[in-house]
């Protein structure tokens, strides 16, 4: 299992907003998550917007490549990217910052 965390950077002025979003995740979307691999994901937002992100899937690749074919996830790429910083005009699921794992208490 690989574990992937990453960092992003949500707009202070969008913070409130950006968790209502994630209270009521759309249900084909997370059905789309977990049959693309995604497992134990995990969001954590510091109150000026960095946003860790965690989770495990049995190849990150895949994983990605698995949501880049699901219209929904188009969708909600689409409405979510206006709330993060520094894209640059990509996505947020193809902007974000991996972070290198250097321990893990197995």
């Amino acid at each position: 299992m690989e574990r992937v965390c990453f960092l992003l950077k949500v707009r202070p002025e969008r913070l409130e907003e950006y968790k209502e979003r994630h209270k009521t995740v759309w249900p084909e979307m997370l059905q789309a998550l977990r049959e693309t691999g995604w497992r134990n994901y995990s969001l954590f937002l510091r109150p000026d917007g960095l946003l860790v992100g965690y989770f495990e899937t049995p190849s990150l690749k895949d994983a990605l490549a698995g949501m880049a074919q699901r219209d929904v996830n188009a969708r909600w790429q689409r409405d979510m990217a206006p709330f993060f910083e520094n894209l640059g005009g990509r996505r947020p699921d193809e902007g974000f910052e991996r972070l290198e794992e250097v321990f893990h208490l197995a």
